[in-house]
């Protein structure tokens, strides 16, 4: 969990019925610039291992801003490069969603 306390997480580790790595990583709180930057901090290592899930959840996030939008694109953008793992978003807002909507990322966040 991070210090900031406009933004945190929960890290859980597990394995997928293919031995697959699974990283869930459950966002509280506003993911805007700074909080972005803890998350790429996060998440660009397991995507550069490879054979690594990561899933993103937001159920508790209450409010995303163009910084934390970027930062999510931009590590879905690292996952579909390396072609290794899988990166996706769960428990979506019904705003979070209509915002992937409105900006044309969710065929992105599809892949």
């Amino acid at each position: 969990m991070t210090a900031d306390s406009s933004f945190h997480y929960d890290v859980e580790e597990s394995e997928d019925e293919y031995t697959l790595k699974v990283t869930k990583i459950k966002c509280h709180g506003m993911l805007t610039g700074e909080a972005g930057g803890q998350l790429k901090t996060l998440v660009a290592p397991l995507i550069s291992d490879g054979g690594h899930h990561v899933v993103i959840d937001l159920t508790d996030l209450g409010y995303l801003d163009s910084s934390g939008l970027g930062a999510l694109v931009g590590l879905k953008v690292s996952q579909i490069n390396k072609g290794l793992g899988k990166l996706e978003l769960v428990n979506l807002s019904p705003r979070v969603r209509e915002l992937l909507t409105l900006t044309n990322l969710s065929e992105l966040f599809s892949k």
